[in-house]
């Protein structure tokens, strides 16, 4: 992956039943290490909690300085749920999972 690139991981649809769709944008400052692992643990959470039900956009900060403030992010990486609203945030490589599920409440109410 070369650094300064923006990343699309989404959308993630299988075409099954329709179900609550979930948006996901995580912010990284260029592809370190921490980057990196923010990327892989949330798109791990994402395929087991909410498997075809999520679109995961990663944007590179160093590549679009400008969605930084227009978000309100302070750090990086820093996970936001836009959809369902309302907007929730994680900061951080997203490796404690059960932080990362409760803040932005990604298992789905029966």
């Amino acid at each position: 992956m070369a650094a300064g690139k923006t990343i699309d991981v989404g959308p993630h649809d299988t075409g099954s039943s329709p179900r609550h769709a979930y948006v996901l944008r995580l912010f990284v400052a260029g592809m370190t290490a921490r980057s990196t692992r923010a990327v892989e643990n949330i798109r791990a959470l994402c395929e087991r909690y909410l498997p075809g039900a999520y679109d995961l956009e990663v944007i590179n900060l160093y590549e679009q300085p400008m969605l930084a403030s227009g978000e309100h992010i302070i750090a990086a990486p820093t996970c936001v749920r836009q959809f369902p609203l309302p907007a929730r945030r994680v900061i951080g490589d997203m490796s404690n999972s059960a932080r990362v599920i409760a803040g932005l409440d990604l298992v789905e109410q029966t």
